[in-house]
C-alpha cells in the first residue's frame, strides 16, 4: 500500500496505537517489532480489541480475505513516513528540541509559554525517539498553531533520522554534554549528533535556530545559520538577556529583551542551571509574539514533574528529586546547586551514571572527588560503578536501590534535606515514598 492510500485510511481513523493492549475503537494498529516481541503476532488481537486496521510487515499473519490487514514492507518505516506525510499536509510551524540535558524541561517550558497565545501540540513525557516522534506528529490537527517536538538520541545518526521525519522550521539544542558515550563514542560524537539538527536547518529558507550564546560548543557548530541568541552575559547580539537572582531553594531570575525593561520571575524549579531552560522558552515565546507579562506568568506557574528538578516535602524530610537522568554534566550541576543551598542537614543519595563507556571509572571518581570537595558528609552511593572509586569511609555504598530501601526502613532518616540524583535505570525515584 502506498503512503497516500494509507493516509486516506488514517484521515478516516485518526488514532494510531502500537500496543495491542490499548486499542481505541476505530484506531489503526501498527505492528512494530522489538528485541523481545513481534507486533505482527498481535495484529489479530488488536483488531478484535477495537482497531479498524492492522499494519503488518509479515504477510503470513494476515487472514485471507480480511482487508483490515494492511501489508507493508516495513511497519516502522510506514509509521514514520505517514507521520512525515501528515506533517506536510498540515504545514504546522514546528520547533524541534534536542540536547544532552534539559531538553524535556525546556520543551515543557516552551509549550507553557506558547500556550498563552497559541494552540500547541507538544511531546508528552519523553516520547522522543524513532517511535514516539512520529506518534506525536500524528496527533497534529488543523487546530494546532505550533508544535514543539522533542528529539532524543544515544547513537550517531539518530537526530538526523528524527529531523527528517519532523522537518522542523525552527530548532534549539539546549546544550551538549558527556552522556551516552557508550553509544556516541566520544564527546565529539555527542556534538556531531546533536548538531544534526543544525545540519538540517542550515540553508533552509525561513529557518531559525535559538541558541545559548554562552555555550562555545554550540556556537562552534552554528555557522551559516540564522540565529536568535539568548544568554546570561551581556552582548549586543542577544535577543534575550537573563541573570540569576537570589532564590532558595527555587530558581529566581530576571530577564529582558534587548535594551528593554527587566522582568523578575520566581519559578517552582529547583536549580540555578534551569535559568538557561527558562531563557530558551522566553526567547522562543518572544519570537512568536507572546506578551512579556504572559511569558512571566507561564514560567512562574509551571510545576515540574516526572522526577525533574522537583522539591518534595514529606512528613520527615525535604527532598530534591532529580532522578530521571544523570550524566557528568547534569550531576555536577545538581551537586553545585545543592552545595549553594542555604539549608542544614544535607544528605546526598546519588545513583550511578550509565552508558559512559570507557570513561565511566574516571567520571565516577570525579563525581566522588567533587562531593568530598563540597563538604558533604552524609553520602550514599548507589550502583556498582561507584565500587572502584576512592572515597571516604563515611560514604556508604549500595549495589542496588533495594538495599537502600531496606536501610531506610531500618534507620528512618529524618530532618534532612536530601538530594536524590541518578540515572533512571537506578530507580532512585522509588525512594521518594520511603523518605
Amino acid at each position: 500500500m502506498d503512503i497516500q492510500r494509507l493516509y486516506e485510511l488514517f484521515l478516516a481513523h485518526p488514532v494510531v496505537t502500537t500496543d495491542s493492549r490499548q486499542c481505541p475503537e476505530g484506531s489503526i494498529f501498527f505492528a512494530l517489532k522489538g528485541e523481545t516481541f513481534d507486533g505482527n503476532q498481535f495484529a489479530s488481537k488488536a483488531l478484535s480489541m477495537g482497531c479498524s486496521y492492522a499494519v503488518i510487515d509479515e504477510a503470513e499473519y494476515a487472514i485471507e480475505g480480511d482487508d483490515r490487514f494492511i501489508v507493508v514492507e516495513d511497519v516502522l518505516l510506514a509509521l514514520q513516513q505517514l507521520a512525515n506525510y501528515h506533517r506536510h499536509q498540515l504545514g504546522t510551524r514546528i520547533v524541534g528540541v534536542t540536547g544532552t540535558n534539559g531538553k524535556t524541561t525546556t520543551k515543557e517550558l516552551i509549550a507553557a509559554v506558547l500556550r498563552r497565545k497559541y494552540e500547541v501540540l507538544y511531546t508528552q513525557g519523553n516520547f522522543n525517539n524513532h517511535i514516539g516522534v512520529p506518534k506525536t506528529l500524528l496527533q497534529l490537527n488543523d487546530g494546532h498553531d505550533i508544535a514543539v517536538v522533542e528529539m532524543g538520541a544515544n547513537h550517531p545518526g539518530e537526530i538526523k533520522t528524527l529531523v527528517n521525519i519532523v522537518e522542523p522550521s525552527y530548532g534549539i539544542i539546549t546544550n551538549v554534554g558527556k552522556a551516552h558515550l557508550l553509544g556516541f563514542g566520544s564527546f565529539e560524537g555527542v556534538i556531531r549528533t546533536k548538531g544534526e539538527l543544525y545540519d538540517f536547518l542550515r540553508g533552509r529558507q525561513g529557518s531559525k535556530v535559538f541558541i545559548n550564546n554562552d555555550n562555545p560548543h554550540l556556537l562552534g557548530i552554528a555557522h551559516d545559520l540564522s540565529l536568535v541568541r539568548y544568554g546570561q552575559h551581556a552582548d549586543d547580539a542577544l535577543a534575550i538577556e537573563g541573570r540569576l537572582l537570589d532564590g532558595d531553594p527555587f530558581l529566581r531570575f530576571a530577564w529582558r529583551k534587548k535594551d528593554g525593561e527587566w522582568h523578575e520571575v520566581q519559578t517552582q524549579l529547583i536549580g540555578g542551571y534551569n535559568i538557561d531552560n527558562c531563557l530558551a522558552a522566553i526567547t522562543i515565546g518572544d519570537y512568536f509574539g507572546v506578551d512579556e507579562s504572559d511569558i512571566c506568568t507561564a514560567l512562574a506557574a509551571y510545576q515540574p514533574s516526572n522526577n525533574r528538578s522537583q522539591l518534595v516535602k514529606s512528613e520527615h524530610n525535604q527532598l530534591i528529586v532529580d532522578a530521571y537522568n544523570a550524566n557528568p554534566t547534569s550531576m555536577r550541576a545538581a551537586l553545585e546547586n545543592f552545595r549553594a543551598m542555604h539549608v542544614e542537614n544535607k544528605f546526598v543519595i546519588l545513583g550511578a551514571m550509565r552508558e559512559l563507556g570507557e570513561v565511566s571509572d574516571e567520571e565516577h571518581q570525579k563525581c566522588v572527588d567533587f562531593i568530598v570537595e563540597s563538604g558533604f558528609s552524609k553520602v550514599w552511593l548507589v550502583g556498582e560503578e561507584f565500587a572502584s572509586t576512592r572515597r571516604p569511609d563515611s560514604f556508604r555504598l549500595f549495589n542496588h536501590v533495594d538495599e537502600v530501601r531496606q536501610c531506610i526502613a531500618e534507620e528512618h532518616p529524618q530532618g534532612y534535606t536530601i538530594l536524590i540524583k541518578g540515572s533512571n535505570s537506578t530507580r532512585l525515584y522509588s525512594l521518594v515514598p520511603e523518605l
